[in-house]
């Protein structure tokens, strides 16, 4: 009776401690998935602002008829259930490269695949930088349409407001990028619970337009879309520019997958913001057939006058957040672009002690402040901006289908039969889609493509440049082979631990050689340390340092990191204790080259790379600041570079 009492018992405490871990991992996901709103969704989910809008207007003018609202409508939803649920929900966000998204880990990924030809790689190369070089151009557009169009609605009740508009745009973005520095840790926790407050919200300003012209539900059907384009082909295909607004912020879709894990991000889209947007999007669509003059304002035509200044406040809170998410973002993808060798060092600070993804960039920053704001001074309002938003979207959109298709096929295997016309049809649509945002080109279109540009030349500018001055040096150096021959001449040794960080392993680094040159003394311990990143988000402890005994007190130390890691050298080389090399990072002492470039007789870019190179390189964070080496143990020799 007593075991039978005692296994009665264990089975109870089992089964109660089954539930509690059970109730734990709900209480986790439900969190993760309140907090996935506001960072994954604020962007995506201030879309309703302006895109029925721009839309309707774009099919049918002033007072669009009944069939271009329709159409509208029928297209947004569509392109919601295509795009976003099922090509970026669905099917991209299988493609994680180590539970990392966003298009650096995509690019990473398939650069990783076994048996890519030098010039597929190299191609791989080139859709990461377009692609980084498109997001930064989002980046800088997103903050000014958002905010603008949320300000915009105090003008609608009284147009005597409307010189305020962008002023108090200005003064919310340029406050917002203030506050940067300070970190998002103390109101990043609020980002969700709002988010989902103004999502519950346009559901239900949705809802009851709904109501009242029940008839625009017959919109779920794609042949009200169809219709459109057969009817009125050019209109149709015109009117995708703006419907594509409805779909920006897929890319955060697939880059959050770190922070918040596939399925509260799914879970969050599809039991709470995809029904959010289709209400809202079809209640705005109900208020036009009943009232097609309120096109301009088709997002307030849904809210009861009482509520349009309450409505205001809401919507402008939930741009900033969306506009927040947008410029982390921004901070993300540029410390992988780094740390990638993408972009010259830069200074990467992180705000919070516990959440790796809040860093702050200084230098980012304050471009991104300075293009937002002439971007709201030179097109003054959401409709002008709203010609020049969508193809970096666009193009973005585009290169990721590219990117996914290759992984599916040579490391999901999947056959040809499944590929072509499933990534085709992805392809035509965003296509169609880019197509149609390049008529914008010429009424403001330009901007994104001339700031992809500008990053596109700096960013490709610094990789070439990066590789001629890489080979300039291994043209100078001495192969560790003759170093360690010509060792034991130098038989004077000084007591201690020096430490040389060396571009490749095989090679001496110039700052070995310059201290031989200068003091004709070794120390008792040479370690020559080659710091790499490899093109995987982490790298696990156990491969992080690898260490090579080279023989007269030399050894090699390899240290890897991930392109999401912080490169902390000295924490890092605490590993190499396990592999028999006991280091005190705070009696060693770091020695670091200082290089200075000159342009070379016979340069081997043309003269205007080779100054920006230049440029670029002069203004880079140093290697000591970069790799969190101690400021008191460091010492720099110099050498010159022609390149």
């Amino acid at each position: 009776m007593n075991d039978v009492a005692s296994s009665s018992s264990d089975a109870g405490a089992d089964a109660a401690h089954g539930d509690a871990s059970a109730q734990s991992a709900r209480r986790r996901t439900a969190g993760l998935t309140v907090a996935a709103l506001g960072v994954v969704y604020g962007d995506i989910g201030t879309s309703p602002l302006y895109a029925v809008r721009e839309s309707v207007l774009a099919a049918g003018g002033q007072t669009p008829a009944a069939a271009a609202i329709m159409g509208v409508v029928s297209l947004i939803f569509w392109s919601l259930m295509i795009v976003v649920t099922f090509k970026y929900v669905t099917l991209i966000m299988q493609a994680d490269n180590e539970r990392e998204g966003g298009i650096l880990a995509l690019s990473s990924l398939a650069h990783r695949t076994p048996g890519l030809s030098r010039r597929a790689k190299l191609a791989i190369n080139t859709v990461a930088i377009l692609g980084l070089a498109l997001f930064f151009g989002d980046g800088m557009l997103t903050p000014a349409i958002s905010v603008l169009s949320a300000v915009e609605g105090i003008s609608v009740e009284s147009p005597a407001f409307g010189s305020l508009v962008m002023p108090l745009s200005l003064i919310i973005l340029i406050g917002l990028f203030i506050l940067q520095a300070r970190g998002t840790q103390k109101v990043g926790g609020l980002f969700g619970p709002v988010i989902a407050i103004w999502f519950v919200t346009i559901a239900s300003l949705g809802l009851t337009s709904i109501i009242k012209a029940p008839q625009i539900l017959y919109a779920l059907s794609p042949y009200y879309g169809i219709a459109l384009f057969l009817h009125e082909p050019w209109a149709a295909f015109v009117s995708l520019g703006s419907v594509v607004l409805a779909v920006t912020g897929c890319e955060t879709l697939y880059a959050d997958i770190g922070h918040f894990g596939k399925y509260p991000i799914r879970l969050a889209w599809l039991a709470f913001v995809l029904p959010a947007l289709i209400l809202n999007y079809f209640g705005q669509g109900a208020a036009l057939l009943l009232d097609p003059h309120k096109t301009p304002i088709a997002f307030y035509s849904v809210a009861p006058h009482w509520a349009h200044y309450p409505l205001v406040l809401v919507a402008t809170i939930a741009t900033i957040i969306a506009s927040q998410a947008v410029i982390s973002g921004v901070f993300s993808i540029s410390k992988q672009a780094v740390q990638l060798g993408l972009m010259p060092r830069m200074e990467i600070r992180h705000t919070s002690a516990t959440e790796r993804g809040q860093i702050y960039v200084p230098s980012m920053n304050a471009l991104l402040a300075v293009g937002v704001a002439l971007i709201v001074l030179i097109f003054k309002s959401s409709n002008a901006l709203a010609t020049a938003y969508g193809i970096a979207v666009t193009g973005i959109m585009v290169l990721s289908t590219i990117l996914v298709a290759v992984v599916a096929v040579r490391q999901w295997h999947w056959k040809l039969w499944i590929v072509v016309p499933l990534f085709g049809v992805l392809a035509f649509i965003d296509l169609m889609f880019l197509g149609a945002n390049l008529l914008k080109i010429v009424e403001g279109g330009w901007l994104p493509l001339a700031i992809a540009a500008g990053v596109f030349v700096v960013m490709d500018t610094w990789r070439v440049g990066r590789r001629a001055h890489l080979e300039k040096i291994r043209e100078a150096a001495l192969p560790i082979e003759l170093l360690l021959a010509r060792a034991e001449k130098l038989s004077q040794r000084v007591a201690g631990t020096a430490i040389f960080m060396t571009i490749r392993s095989d090679l001496a680094p110039s700052a070995l050689l310059h201290s031989i040159k200068h003091y004709k003394v070794l120390h008792e311990r040479m370690v020559l340390m080659n710091v790499a990143f490899e093109d995987k988000p982490f790298v696990r402890a156990r491969n992080r340092v690898h260490v090579q005994k080279l023989g007269k007190g030399f050894f090699e130390v390899k240290v890897r990191f991930g392109f999401f890691e912080t490169p902390d050298v000295p924490r890092a080389l605490g590993y190499a204790r396990a592999h028999g090399l006991a280091l005190d990072v705070d009696t060693s002492t770091f020695f670091l080259g200082r290089e200075t470039l000159v342009p070379s007789s016979k340069p081997t870019l043309p003269r205007w790379r080779i100054a920006l190179y230049m440029w670029l390189a002069s203004n880079a964070l140093s290697p000591a600041k970069f790799f969190c080496l101690p400021a008191n143990r460091v010492v720099e020799l110099g050498a010159q570079v022609a390149i």
